[in-house]
């Protein structure tokens, strides 16, 4: 079973930041690159994705991160992406994996961006039925 392209989501790190970047969260990288992609995702011919903002992905050591996920798809975290040069690369990215059924893009098929700044591949979570 694939899932539709709206039930996509795109998790932002909202209190990314570089090592002593603004302390106020609005100011930092994350919350920045949230902001520029809601408006990115907000024109016609952008990805149909839910984005989410969300307080930590755990990877601070790669600011800024994001993951993508889908119900039946792999889960991908990607870090040392840019709040002033990423968006067009995330939306490249999101297309992509919106067009597959797995969420498994090939990897020479991955903007460079996501190629270099994988963190972590996540297999879709499976219910279990019980005997």
């Amino acid at each position: 079973m694939t899932s539709s392209p709206e039930e996509i989501c795109l998790h932002v790190c909202v209190t990314c930041r570089q090592a002593g970047g603004p302390d106020d969260k609005a100011l930092r990288p994350g919350a920045i690159l949230h902001r520029s992609l809601i408006e990115a995702l907000s024109q016609p011919d952008a990805p149909k994705v839910r984005v989410e903002p969300v307080e930590c992905l755990s990877v601070c050591k790669r600011p800024c991160t994001i993951a993508v996920s889908s119900p039946g798809r792999w889960t991908y975290i990607y870090g040392d992406l840019s709040a002033d040069t990423s968006v067009e690369t995330i939306l490249d990215g999101l297309r992509r994996y919106a067009a597959t059924s797995d969420g498994l893009v090939p990897w020479r098929e991955r903007p460079e961006a996501f190629r270099k700044g994988v963190v972590a591949r996540i297999p879709p979570f499976k219910t279990s039925s019980a005997a």
